[in-house]
């Protein structure tokens, strides 16, 4: 365990956060855990349907279970005044399993959007028609990565340190020589930010080339584009927050001690930007149901059950119309 010594600037323990941010992650885990489970429960009920996007849309269920086991120990660490009392051991695997949801969701929603690229763009690729096995293929070889890139975080041995008698858990800290594993780690958090988001543009300014000069299958083609702008939108409003905070954050560090108000100001704004990180779980069931008709015919059943509006169920994976009751 650290101490606060070894730190610039003698970062300390964020008020603003521990009282800010424990009412936003519960109502997040409070979102996002029935919509996950729906998930689970309706990919199960049609194991004869799955196709490479529902494979992909499964794995991002279960990066979702990550964080939803994660977040209550979480909750708990903020409603003490950032004060981990689950010992060092289980700090790292949590800050592990965090950043491999972050990892693995991002990853996931890639697949998704490159699918769906492929499907339209390139239709007689072989990449369509790849069977079930590969699809599974595809995504083990997706968490071998994840995990790989994130292991040197759970090896970390510094991500636990003492601050005014209290123990802090993060692993993002002001270090002045951070480890090896930190480094990756924040090389990591950067380039999985932008790498995929050049990936998102290229393939949504594709798609809508193809929906704006094709000629057959017009309705194929909106469908996908309106899966992938779904997509970019949770990526960006999740994801962006916290990469524009950190990125700021680093500059005003190098920038010297006279910037160490602003730069202490800018560490509670990054650990704020954790809310729209964290609520990819909530927003995900949105995903699921632009990418997949049976998840969608699901939603219709509960709205219609419900009885507030009468919704017409999709047929063969094609949407219809939907009418008010």
């Amino acid at each position: 365990m650290q101490t606060n010594s070894t730190h610039h600037c003698g970062q300390s323990i964020q008020h603003l956060v521990a009282s800010v941010l424990p009412p936003v992650l519960i109502i997040e885990l409070l979102l996002g855990l029935p919509g996950n489970l729906m998930a689970v429960w309706v990919f199960m009920r049609h194991l004869q349907y799955w196709k490479l996007h529902i494979v992909f849309l499964l794995n991002l269920v279960l990066a979702d279970f990550l964080l939803l086991v994660s977040l209550p120990f979480r909750i708990d660490y903020l409603q003490k005044g950032e004060d981990w009392v689950f010992g060092d051991a289980w700090c790292r695997i949590n800050l592990f399993m965090l950043s491999v949801n972050r990892s693995a969701s991002i990853g996931f929603m890639t697949a998704v959007v490159v699918d769906r690229f492929f499907k339209v763009v390139h239709p007689h690729c072989k990449m369509n028609f790849i069977s079930s096995q590969q699809a599974a293929g595809i995504a083990c070889f997706i968490w071998a990565v994840v995990i790989s890139l994130r292991i040197p975080l759970l090896l970390a041995g510094d991500l636990l340190w003492k601050a005014n008698n209290i123990s802090l858990c993060r692993s993002f800290n002001s270090y002045e020589n951070p480890s090896l594993g930190i480094w990756i780690h924040y090389i990591v958090y950067i380039g999985e930010f932008f790498f995929p988001l050049v990936l998102l543009i290229f393939c949504s300014i594709r798609i809508a080339c193809t929906l704006r000069c094709s000629q057959i299958d017009k309705k194929k083609v909106r469908r996908a584009t309106h899966t992938v702008l779904v997509i970019v939108g949770v990526f960006i409003i999740c994801f962006f927050p916290g990469i524009a905070t950190g990125l700021t954050g680093l500059h005003l560090k190098k920038m010297g001690s006279e910037y160490c108000h602003a730069y202490k100001l800018l560490g509670e704004l990054f650990s704020l930007s954790i809310g729209f990180t964290y609520l990819n779980s909530a927003l995900d069931p949105l995903i699921y149901c632009f990418s997949s008709s049976m998840f969608r015919n699901e939603v219709k059943r509960v709205i219609n059950w419900f009885g507030l509006v009468e919704l017409q169920l999709s047929h063969h994976g094609t949407t219809v119309n939907t009418r008010d009751g």
